[in-house]
């Protein structure tokens, strides 16, 4: 184990774990996109404290190891230990396997609880009553997410429509659709704050997007259900909007950010 690794197990979940990204935490630790810096310093400075930050639903700890600068101390907790085994490590940076809902933190310890494109996965209700209990008194809540990336060019921005939609859609598990729609539909029982408008972003070859849309849950259902790469007719689409396969093209996700006071 990578140092400041710590593995243990909670119970008390009231939803059944489905990993949908075990098999390939390598290729989700190489190719998911970082969050911007601007958004996590922004988080960080509406924080009550510098204590304690816990990122939820870390996989591989690209929150988490993101946040660590900012904190004296930070944990990443998953269900997944496959992907725990892909978290890169900091000094003041702990990881252990846990569910949302029942995550072994003290009671009213957290300053920031932040939740990137995994919240649809979680029982929601559960997961903010835990939310509560750990929080500090004005304890940030972020749970962000991004749907369908966007790139410079026509031709290639339809190739990527028909493949999330037509090719792997039939095999996106339900919860996509909460992701779709921005969390908008989800329930958010805490004060809202106003945040700037943030988005990720990435110079990609065309194998490294390639790569990222092996990532997709759907991907994975689609090759287990049919025992072939969908990603391979992508490339096939994509080529003649992306001749060099080494060219590198801007690469963009809008993040549907909401931000709450926990009191």
């Amino acid at each position: 184990m990578v140092p400041g690794y710590l593995t243990h197990c909670t119970s008390g979940t009231s939803m059944s774990f489905v990993d949908y990204f075990g098999a390939q935490a390598p290729a989700y630790a190489a190719f998911r996109p970082t969050y911007p810096e601007a958004m996590i310093a922004w988080l960080a400075t509406r924080a009550p404290g510098r204590q304690l930050a816990w990122d939820c639903g870390t996989g591989s700890g690209q929150v988490a190891l993101a946040l660590a600068p900012h904190f004296v101390e930070v944990v990443g907790t998953d269900a997944s230990v496959a992907q725990l085994t892909q978290a890169r490590a900091a000094p003041n940076l702990r990881y252990w396997a846990a569910a949302a809902e029942a995550c072994g933190l003290p009671d009213g310890c957290v300053d920031l609880i932040t939740v990137a494109q995994a919240l649809h996965w979680f029982d929601i209700a559960a997961f903010h009553r835990e939310v509560r209990r750990v929080a500090r008194p004005g304890a940030l809540l972020a749970e962000w997410c991004y749907a369908l990336l966007e790139v410079d060019d026509v031709g290639l921005s339809r190739t990527l429509a028909r493949f999330h939609d037509e090719i792997v859609g039939p095999y996106w598990p339900e919860e996509r659709r909460a992701v779709m729609e921005g969390y908008a539909g989800l329930p958010f029982p805490f004060p809202r704050l106003p945040s700037p408008p943030f988005a990720m972003t990435a110079r990609w070859t065309r194998g490294q997007l390639a790569g990222y849309l092996r990532t997709w849950s759907a991907t994975q259902r689609y090759r287990e259900a049919q025992g072939e790469d969908p990603v391979a007719r992508w490339e096939e689409e994509a080529a003649p909007h992306w001749e060099q396969a080494d060219q590198r093209r801007e690469v963009r996700w809008p993040l549907a950010l909401r931000v709450g006071r926990v009191e």
